[in-house]
């Protein structure tokens, strides 16, 4: 018996119906008298099905066994079949009571190629594909892949690429699958010619263009890239805009808009920004409201801004930001202070009533650690100082996220504080963490323009099977400096943090291969040292060692070594002991961005064995963050040194400056007094300082920063009067990073203040010899 066609409704791929009018117009076309009649379906049978289940058709069907079909029921059941996707063509027919479903499936996506993609990570892109529904093993839809097209049109317009081709290939393949081909063409990047402003007055063009991160084409700008327009950008930058005025006084700014044209070769683009500057206001008057919680006086002494003064909107944020911080201490986690204007525009005055409201007071349900996935969890929480189950204190939670990072054994740190899910009083403190590798097994080769090739080799492990111990084993033979140092570091002796550092090493130098006279010295030694911390940033550190020093002279060595030896002979030990104290407030060991570093060190022979020395080594450090990405640090340093007991101070410990790590731009350890050869001999007093602007390089980790420096410094010996007009002066720039083979630091220095006879050294590097 044939089967009879009830109703037939065939779609091309992509083509957008209404498949409800579609479907009626049909029935009237192909349901003649014999099939207008119902029928009861007693069976249901699907034909053409390939991939899809019959079981997964029968139940997107309305239909089923025992149902009285009639045309409407047909309709919808072709409407709910298409509705699903897998299918470009449908019919319905029947064979006696049979209802025969027959399908055409569309094609799965055998595979789906790009190329061509420079701009956007090629897997990022796959991604976002799949997401949509155009990946390996999903069903072919060409308006899904049409849509994809566009979007990523739009994103590559976004970025300034205006001749971009999208093309796309679809290729039939076997067992009624298809490949994809998608072909970007991405074009060249439209730079900008041109930015100009309309409507300012108080500021001009240049000035305006100051503060904006899009530029025209400079110097720079094939590396930062700032020449090639980008919706974002441009969005940001409209805000920079508006925190420039707005931190000036002009409470009424307003960007009005802004147009954007390209060159017919798509190839420029000009932008115009049209503003409305408004007056400059003062501040006639302000004001704390709201629930204070008796703190009115310490609350008031937050604000640091007075009638008259030019409104600041930065200052205004930072008032309520600073009365937010305050509260949050005290457990009110969500305090606000909302500083609410009341503008005076005839007399150009604005006044400020500070609401403020400090909400519930919650305390931590949990402390909660995600992502560490080598470091044990309890080596983590020591360093934590909010504590659950108490008081919510936003202090802590910061103290606690810089004790952290300054573990050395993250690249990320971040906390959040979420309120629990159905609790008005209770937040959760959740510090989100990615681990960087701590340990290294290296050999290879070394240069530095001090020492030249380096060969060296080393073990280390910053945090031994995430225990927070380290141990390293390290050697080095360059030409100047041979080292091998074993040594073993535990943070936490005691559970009060005491830390305890164990080390065994043998050093020889050769004067003659850093131009400081021809001289080789041996020692030998082994120490241990205790830090005992006594505040959250303080900790004092005493030790004891044992070191042993051999000299090797020639006809031609300086005579100060002369001296030494028939002083102490070729061969002199000492007992060491040494104590110190440092205060350390930085938010980061390797890049710091803001906090304080202290350091205070006293090294002294005990009276025993051969010698009777001292030195003492004062060093600051300070990190303010100019920007968010600019840091500014300041760094000086004060040693002194020198002999008691009626013996002199060794030759050999004598302090050096000049080179990377002191005054850049003059050779290494050139500075200070000579002998009559004309060989730097060091000195017993050194004074160093430097001032430096750091940024991190756009693409690098955060390790990876450009620097400008400023440097200043000198080497006086015994006897010598300290006068700071014997300084020596330098400027420049330079890199520093952390690469996987060792610190690396690169500088140009420029002497600014020098003599005749100083060794100078422009350009300076080191690399993979951070022993």
């Amino acid at each position: 018996m044939l089967a009879k066609p009830l109703v037939t409704l065939s779609v091309k791929p992509g083509a957008r119906v209404r498949v409800r009018r579609l479907v009626a117009a049909v029935v009237a076309a192909t349901v003649g008298p014999a099939f207008a009649q119902e029928f009861v379906v007693k069976d249901i049978r699907v034909e053409g099905a390939q991939r899809t289940e019959a079981g997964t058709i029968f139940s997107y069907l309305p239909l089923r066994v025992g149902d009285r079909f009639d045309p409407d029921k047909g309709v919808a059941a072709i409407r709910a079949l298409f509705a699903t996707g897998l299918f470009k063509d449908v019919r319905l027919e029947a064979d006696g009571d049979t209802l025969v479903v027959i399908v055409e499936e569309r094609p799965s996506i055998a595979q789906v190629d790009i190329s061509g993609v420079k701009e956007f990570d090629k897997d990022t892109v796959k991604k976002s594909l799949r997401d949509v529904g155009l990946g390996e093993a999903r069903v072919f839809d060409r308006s899904l892949l049409e849509r994809a097209e566009l979007e990523l049109k739009r994103q590559y317009l976004a970025r300034g690429l205006y001749s971009v081709g999208v093309k796309s290939t679809v290729t039939p393949v076997e067992r009624n699958r298809v490949n994809v081909a998608i072909q970007v063409d991405e074009g060249d990047a439209a730079h900008i010619r041109a930015i100009s402003f309309t409507g300012n007055k108080a500021f001009s063009d240049g000035d305006l263009r100051d503060e904006i991160d899009l530029s025209t084409e400079g110097w720079f700008t094939w590396y930062t890239k700032r020449d090639q327009y980008a919706r974002q950008k441009l969005t940001a930058d409209l805000e920079s805009l508006r925190s420039f005025y707005l931190n000036r006084g002009y409470l009424d700014f307003n960007v009005e808009s802004t147009q954007v044209s390209i060159s017919p070769n798509k190839d420029d683009v000009y932008i115009t920004i049209n503003l409305v500057e408004g007056e400059r206001y003062t501040l006639s008057d302000i004001k704390l409201s709201g629930e204070m919680l008796g703190l009115d006086d310490e609350l008031k002494a937050l604000v640091d801004v007075k009638p008259g003064d030019i409104y600041n909107a930065e200052r205004m944020n930072q008032i309520s930001k600073r009365i937010t911080d305050r509260l949050s201490m005290l457990g009110y986690a969500f305090a606000t202070a909302n500083a609410v204007p009341e503008a005076n525009r005839e007399k150009r005055q604005v006044a400020f009533t500070i609401l403020i409201d400090p909400g519930r007071r919650v305390y931590v349900r949990r402390v909660n650690i995600t992502g560490n996935t080598t470091t044990r969890d309890d080596i983590i929480r020591r360093e934590v100082r909010q504590y659950e189950s108490a008081w919510f204190d936003s202090e802590k939670v910061r103290l606690s996220r810089d004790r952290i990072d300054r573990l050395g054994y993250f690249e990320k740190v971040e906390v959040e504080t979420p309120a629990v899910p159905g609790s008005l009083d209770q937040v959760d403190v959740n510090f989100s963490i990615k681990e960087r590798p701590t340990g290294s097994v290296q050999a290879g080769i070394g240069y530095s323009s001090t020492d030249h090739v380096v060969l060296q080799a080393s073990y280390s492990q910053q945090n031994v099977l995430g225990s927070g111990q380290a141990i390293s084993l390290d050697l080095n033979t360059s030409r100047a400096n041979k080292t091998i140092s074993l040594s073993h570091v535990d943070p936490y002796v005691t559970p009060d943090g005491i830390s305890r550092t164990t080390e065994i090493y043998e050093r020889r130098s050769d004067l003659a291969r850093l131009g400081l006279g021809t001289v080789d010295f041996t020692q030998r030694g082994a120490a241990m040292r205790f830090g005992v911390p006594f505040t959250e940033f303080d900790t004092v550190y005493f030790g004891l060692g044992v070191e042993g020093t051999r000299v090797g002279l020639t006809a031609f060595s300086p005579p100060a070594y002369f001296k030494y030896v028939n002083d102490f002979g070729e061969s002199a030990d000492a007992l060491l002991g040494t104590i110190g104290w440092a205060r350390d407030s930085r938010d980061n060991l390797l890049v710091p961005n803001r906090g304080r570093y202290q350091r205070a060190f006293l090294e002294a022979t005990l009276p025993a064995l051969d010698l009777r020395y001292y030195r003492l080594t004062y060093q600051f450090q300070q990190f303010v963050p100019v920007t968010n990405k600019v840091t500014f640090a300041a760094n000086s340093e004060l040693a002194v040194g020198g002999g008691f007991g009626g013996k002199p101070y060794p030759v050999f410990k004598n302090f050096y400056a000049g080179g990377i790590g002191s005054v850049r731009g003059f050779d290494s350890g050139s500075l200070g007094p000579r002998d009559a050869l004309g060989n730097p001999t060091g000195g017993t007093r050194r004074l160093n300082g430097s001032l430096e602007l750091l940024a991190p390089l756009p693409g690098g980790d955060r390790t990876l920063r450009v620097l400008g420096f400023v440097d200043a410094g000198q080497v006086w010996d015994t006897g010598e009067q300290i006068r700071l007009g014997d300084l020596r002066a330098s400027a420049g720039f330079g890199i520093a990073w952390i690469s996987p083979i060792g610190p690396l630091k690169l500088s140009f220095g420029v002497p600014l203040k020098h003599e005749a006879s100083d060794r100078l050294q422009r350009f300076q590097f080191q690399i993979g010899t951070g022993f």
